[in-house]
Formats: structure tokens, sequence, C-alpha cells
């Protein structure tokens, strides 16, 4: 099930554009290749430029099969990649994920990007579900997500290998944001 979803959401500070192959190196130097910001990622950090390529790729294929919607954040002031937002489909069960750059945190771009990701699709008719989750550690994008709205919806014990953290059963808070129309 393909999803209206449009190619830019625009915020007081931010644009959110859909991901082009031509945004491959901005994304490896502001954050695909970053330990720091990878750490709680579900995919690897990426090692080369052609690592990125291939996401980007995928990203490509996927927004129009319908299953994964990812755009690049940028600030409107400047058009600079500080990170990226992303929505996955299965057929209406909506998971959704964000990272920025480390050297954009703490000035509540995650925040801001979310609420608008979150706003757009939680009217969409076709959506059902929206969730998440995070790492027991990672309180920054708890916080983030308890200020979007998302409530704790289970404590999930040893639940995600996260590749760059020497794949290690983590547990996880499973957070769902209500959708009552």
């Amino acid at each position: 099930m393909v999803l209206p979803i449009p190619e830019q959401i625009e915020t007081d500070r931010l644009l959110l554009k859909r991901f082009r192959p031509e945004d491959a190196e901005e994304v490896f130097y502001t954050y695909a290749s970053k330990p720091d910001a990878t750490r709680f990622m579900a995919w690897p950090t990426h090692q080369t430029i052609q690592d990125t390529r291939n996401f980007l790729s995928f990203a490509v294929n996927a927004w129009r099969q319908g299953i994964d919607y990812s755009f690049g954040i940028r600030l409107k002031s400047n058009n600079r990649l500080i990170g990226a937002s992303g929505i996955m489909n299965d057929e209406g069960k909506i998971q959704f994920g964000y990272i920025l750059g480390p050297v954009h945190w703490g000035n509540g771009y995650a925040t801001e990007a979310t609420r608008a990701v979150l706003a757009m699709v939680r009217n969409l008719p076709e959506v059902y579900r929206i969730n998440t989750f995070a790492d027991v550690d990672n309180a920054a994008s708890i916080h983030v997500l308890k200020k979007c709205g998302l409530e704790e919806e289970a404590l999930l014990q040893k639940w995600f290998r996260f590749p760059n953290q020497e794949n290690q059963p983590k547990d996880c808070v499973l957070f769902k944001l209500d959708l009552r129309r």
C-alpha cells in the first residue's frame, strides 16, 4: 500500500525533503559515518560512501513501493543537511525513526522533525498504528519521543541487536502514538 506522503515537510526551522541519490556525500559526512550518531541505529555505521549510495538506492526504490519513506532533515536557513527521518510502512502499521549529526544535537531539531512527521502521518486513513522503539540506554531519544506525545507501551527484554553495539541483544522500550480519531 503506497501512502500519500508528501516529498517535503516544512516546519519553522526545518525542511524534510525526500532523499535523492545526489545526497550521498552529505549523508555520509553528516551522520552515516559517525559512530556517535549511529550507536543506536538499526543499521551499521557506513564505512564507505558506497554504503551510503546503496542506502539511497534502497530509499528511492522503497518510496516508490510504499514501504519506506526517508527524508533528509535540512535547516531552512541554509539548506544544510543535519540528519534524517524515516517512516516504514507495513500495510498501515507505521514505525518511524530519526538521526541527527552529532554537531546538531541539543537544539530541538529531533523533536521538531518528529512532531511534523507524526502530525502528517497520523491523519492518514490508511494508518492504524504508529510505533517505534528505543534502546533503554538512549535517554535522549526516549526524552524526544515522550515530548512528541508517544506513550511507553512495553519494556522489551533483549529485544534488538544493535549492529553498532557489538550486536548484543539489548532491552528496548516500545512506544506508541494514540490514534483515537
